[in-house]
């Protein structure tokens, strides 16, 4: 055993204990040999005092080495915690016992070795694999010395209706048990295959270095025949034992996740949240079973620590999903006694009222008439009927519905029915791709899928959770296929037999109510959680702000727009466009849509009103006598150019223009007209007002909301903690309203810096406030360039580029490491380029010159067919993936596709 051979490893933490075995398969008076790593002795050489000890079990086929940075951190005089990694015994470079040591066996072995080193509280149990059950055993046996857990990727309990990975069914098959397990190293290879990326070579080798032989491999094997895979299995009830006791445990908890594991899926990650439902919850996105070696866990471990171990921190379980005291703090107004109204008053009062009969939702056929409607009192009933067919079918308060459904009637009485119920509707649109919709179904986790056939048949292909509710009848055959267990029509049945009259209380406004997806521009998608009371702020800020309210006719080219028309008292109807495809609305489905309702409200993103204009030589002469009645147009989800407005104004001539700024954590958070857009415009180019100007101007908050900036650092940082709203300084943009996001779903560490400005939410986005007031939006944190002795935004010098007759899109990026960044302008050309690469002489030169002129020099200019847009808003540009490609190309690479 040499120490320094293990990359990442002081050889002052290994040591060896002799140990009393207490277990029923020892005799008497045996001493077992255990090796751990240990940074005890070194913190107390150094003269710290440990605020704790972190007891870290590993699992199979691991060692103590896993928990390598965990042991550095605690090191370190910051935060110096002893950390006690250990290898469990046949394990790692323990004694090998020759016993088969069962799951009680190993809890006890534990608890003798912890007996032998003394260890009383505050004591933090740290588990991956089955190493994580081994320490929960332990914890359950010790809880006068337990202050916390973490665990990594492990299992206490086989969700019912669910077998056992296949890789392990593999592992444990007799024909392949021995020699894939002990026999030969193929276990140890396939586990250390699983790290994403990919191991160094010195890492593999330390953790192959304890299991070189067969006899050394024996306990490999043992550990994978001791899963308990039914319940006659010896290790069974103990199993069973930890599972239950696990839900009494009130200690702080901390659960870390790798979703790309093939054995410990997030079905095992919703069953711990089922029985830890305090615990704050990180999902790494794109790391897989061996999470400790795939992400840095320790940093987020020792936060966790700090705002935990010596009392509650006021983020408490805010990614856990269980309500808290602060969640959507209320407004002054809305503390009174009896003012949260949830969010289907104002549609209960309509269904109720004399207007009951009139329209309340339509849908619109492709042929461009109105294919299905309810009245508001249809849709009162509807509501009633389906939410007492769901609760007879097991959806009740906290169950997570996913809903994959267009927009229009069946969507919006299954949103509102499950809401009534106190579910959770969890809403992650096609627009993220498929691989972007199913990564964010299976991390969001539902309890039941409604859906139609397309969702339901990839639902069935790609394995998404859930119990699955068809939105049309289907054919018997297509059920089974499919494993539908009803439909929604069948659902309104049974709950109309049932007696949907019974009235449902109102929710409790901190509970969860929604998860909404963001749209995954800049990075993955991430869920956003909203309680009952956020829901309705955002409805009374959208009234407030835009005056929506009863009487209002809406048309919605963008889904949560159309959900939120019921909640104002407005009549909705969805044009005839894919909603996930926002430039799919033509200029004849929006004036189909506008003359069905007699429209006043329109709300249709950027990338929808291009295409819009496009084709309005398509309009029937009725869809334009609509569209030159709606008297105000909403236009969000990525920048709105002035002279794309000023053309939908010729096409809408009585309606106020709009381009509200806001995101999914936060709609919305400022607001514009094209009118205070042109006078901005004239600010900047005058230049009489300070900081007007270099980016896209969004106005001033709207009702109820704040903003704020963190200034940006010299490094293009902003992780200082004082908001300022002083003209002319750029940061990052903060954001409070009582519409505000709950939490980050089942991110943890995302919520927790988005939050530790305390009050504010971080939205991630750059930009300054001028000396009207006025917000300027310049970009993305994530996208700022750092030049040599400078920090560049981007979106003032794109505005700059794209005023080139030749250039329909700019985008910037930078190439090179941090502090010496190249700025590179990437275009997207008129007439378009036939292929991607260095832009002609001419072109880069006036380029150049525009961006020179903006106070920026470009080092490169390269052209580009097309930019990468987000699906949702085909808008929204890629910059991160834009600055790979622009290195790549620069460096001489083939150009290829951006």
């Amino acid at each position: 055993m040499v120490a320094e051979a293990w990359a990442g490893v002081d050889p002052e933490w290994s040591r060896t204990i002799t140990v009393h075995s207490t277990s029923a398969v020892d005799p008497p008076g045996t001493l077992r040999r255990w090796h751990v790593l240990d940074n005890g002795p070194q913190i107390s050489r150094r003269g710290l005092a440990p605020a704790g000890t972190l007891l870290c079990v590993h699992g199979n086929p691991t060692w103590a080495y896993l928990w390598r940075t965990l042991l550095a951190a605690g090191s370190e005089p910051a935060h110096p915690w002893r950390v006690v990694a250990v290898d469990q015994l046949d394990m790692g470079y323990s004694e090998r016992t020759g016993t088969f040591r069962r799951l009680r066996d190993r809890i006890n072995d534990l608890g003798d070795l912890t007996d032998a080193l003394g260890l009383d509280g505050p004591v933090v149990t740290v588990g991956h694999d089955w190493g994580g059950v081994v320490s929960l055993g332990w914890a359950l046996a010790h809880r006068q010395h337990l202050a916390g857990v973490v665990l990594t990727n492990t299992a206490v309990h086989q969700p019912s209706g669910s077998g056992i990975p296949p890789a392990l069914r593999l592992a444990l098959h007799p024909a392949v048990h021995r020699w894939g397990t002990t026999t030969s190293d193929a276990f140890l290879r396939v586990t250390h295959a699983l790290a994403r990326p990919q191991l160094p070579p010195e890492v593999r080798r330390a953790y192959m270095a304890p299991y070189r032989s067969s006899h050394r491999r024996a306990g490999v094997g043992n550990f994978v025949a001791d899963i308990p895979t039914e319940a006659s299995h010896p290790s069974f009830l103990a199993l069973r034992a930890v599972a239950e006791g696990v839900r009494g445990l009130r200690v702080p908890a901390l659960l870390l996740w790798g979703p790309r594991d093939p054995v410990f899926s997030d079905r095992y990650l919703k069953d711990l949240i089922g029985r830890l439902p305090h615990a704050d919850v990180h999902r790494f996105e794109g790391a897989g079973h061996l999470v400790a070696e795939d992400r840095d866990i320790a940093a987020p471990v020792f936060q966790w620590l700090a705002d935990h171990a010596v009392g509650t921190h006021a983020g408490d379980h805010a990614a856990s999903g269980a309500p808290i005291p602060d969640a959507g703090k209320p407004t002054a107004a809305e503390e009174r006694p009896g003012a949260f109204r949830p969010l289907w008053s104002e549609l209960d009062e309509q269904a109720a009222g004399p207007g009951g009969d009139e329209t309340a939702v339509a849908e619109m056929s492709p042929a461009g008439a109105v294919s299905r409607l309810l009245t508001w009192r249809q849709l009162g009933w509807s509501i009633a009927e389906l939410a007492a067919g769901l609760r007879d079918a097991g959806v009740g308060s906290g169950s997570r519905v996913s809903l994959m459904v267009p927009p229009g009637v069946d969507l919006t009485v299954a949103l509102y029915a499950c809401l009534r119920l106190g579910a959770v509707v969890v809403v992650a649109d096609a627009g993220l791709g498929a691989r972007g919709l199913s990564r964010a179904v299976k991390g969001a986790a539902p309890d039941f899928l409604i859906g139609i056939d397309r969702a339901l048949a990839a639902a069935a292909a790609l394995g998404w959770p859930g119990r699955r509710i068809s939105v049309q009848e289907l054919p018997e055959v297509r059920r089974r296929i499919l494993g539908v267990e009803a439909s929604l029509a069948a659902l309104a049945r049974r709950g109309a037999a049932l007696g949907a009259g019974r009235p449902l209380p109102d929710p409790d406004p901190t509970a969860p109510a929604a998860v909404l997806f963001t749209s995954g521009s800049t990075g993955p998608a991430k869920g956003v959680a909203y309680t009952h009371r956020q829901l309705s702020a955002m409805r009374n800020t959208v009234a407030q702000t835009f005056g929506i309210r009863r009487g209002a006719r809406l048309v919605a080219g963008f889904a949560p727009f159309a959900l939120l028309g019921p909640a104002l008292g407005a009549v909705s109807v969805t044009p005839a466009m894919d909603v996930t495809a926002p430039r799919t609305l033509t200029a004849r489905a929006l004036g189909d849509a506008a003359a069905a309702i007699e429209a006043t409200v329109v709300f249709a993103s950027p990338a929808a009103l291009r295409n819009v204009l496009a084709t309005q030589d398509g309009v029937g002469a009725a869809g334009r006598e609509a569209l030159e009645r709606v008297e105000l147009l909403l236009s969000a989800g990525a920048p709105v150019p002035e002279p794309l407005l000023a053309e939908v104004q010729r096409l809408l001539p009585r309606a106020s223009l709009h381009t509200p700024y806001g995101m999914t954590e936060a709609l919305p958070v400022t607001d514009i007209s094209l009118e205070q857009i042109q006078a901005a415009d004239v600010d900047a180019s005058a230049g009489t007002v300070p900081g007007a100007g270099n980016g896209v101007c969004v106005g001033l908050p709207v009702h109820g909301a704040r903003v704020a900036v963190v200034p940006l650092a010299a490094d293009g940082s902003a992780h200082g903690s004082h908001p300022v709203t002083e003209a002319g300084v750029t940061g990052e943009i903060l954001v409070s309203a009582p519409h505000v996001k709950h939490a980050y779903d089942r991110l943890w560490l995302t919520q927790r810096e988005s939050s530790s400005v305390p009050g504010w939410h971080r939205t991630g986005d750059v930009g300054h406030f001028d000396a009207a007031g006025r917000l300027w939006v310049e970009g993305r944190l994530a996208h700022v360039v750092t030049a040599p002795g400078a920090v560049v935004t981007p979106v003032g010098v794109e505005q700059a580029i794209e005023r080139l007759d030749c250039v329909r899109l700019a985008a910037i990026a930078g190439v090179g490491p941090a502090g010496t960044q190249a700025v590179v302008a990437v275009v997207e050309t008129s007439p378009q380029t036939r292929s991607a690469g260095p832009a002609a002489p001419r072109l880069a030169a006036r380029v150049r010159e525009a961006a020179r002129e903006a106070g920026v020099a470009v080092s490169a200019v390269l052209a580009v067919p097309a930019l990468p847009t987000d699906i949702r808003h085909n808008a929204k540009i890629d910059r991160t993936r834009l600055s790979r490609w622009a290195s790549r190309v620069l460096a001489g690479g083939r150009p290829g596709k951006p």
